[in-house]
């Protein structure tokens, strides 16, 4: 909860990442409050008080992800808005002569989209959708300790700064609407 705060304020393009684990490690203790409130909040070294404040946030997620029927895969509809919101960002950017960088590195990283696509990725997803999953896939794999090919790294540092330019127009475009054309 509180790593979910400050990462929003920071980086939406990361605060989605988290969520999306989040979701995960719910899923991991089978959605059951309980479970996650003995096994997993009882480790951190936080106070009566911050971890009651996590239980809370943790079992409205629990709550959110059973009544969404995300309780075997899928994101809760307050992540899927982000998403959208940044699908939509990504939209007017790339319509507009305003932003030559970001069309530029969008340019650069289309064929990384368009392989994943080939190589199996949901061709109905937006391609910010397929960012945000090469990117977390890969954050899986790292966790696992698993090898990840030159390519796919080198795929992965293009996605992440492309990512990261359109996390940070978002944060611009909350602080003061960005104009487009």
């Amino acid at each position: 909860m509180f790593i979910a705060q400050e990462l929003r304020k920071k980086s939406i393009a990361e605060y989605l990442l988290y969520m999306w684990q989040v979701e995960d490690i719910i899923r991991a203790y089978d959605c059951s409050l309980t479970r996650l409130r003995r096994e997993y909040i009882g480790r951190f070294d936080y106070d009566d008080d911050q971890k009651e404040e996590m239980t809370d946030w943790y079992g409205n997620l629990v709550t959110m992800m059973n009544s969404e029927g995300k309780r075997e895969g899928g994101h809760l509809q307050i992540n899927q808005i982000t998403l959208q919101q940044l699908e939509e960002l990504n939209a007017q950017l790339l319509s507009s002569s305003k932003f030559p960088f970001y069309n530029a590195e969008y340019y650069k990283v289309l064929p990384f989209i368009v392989e994943l696509r080939n190589r199996g990725a949901n061709k109905e997803e937006n391609e910010i959708e397929t960012c945000f999953n090469a990117l977390y896939g890969t954050m899986m794999l790292r966790l696992q300790k698993k090898d990840i090919s030159p390519e796919t790294q080198h795929a992965i540092q293009e996605i992440t700064t492309f990512i990261g330019m359109l996390s940070d127009y978002y944060h611009q475009d909350k602080e003061k609407p960005l104009e487009f054309d």
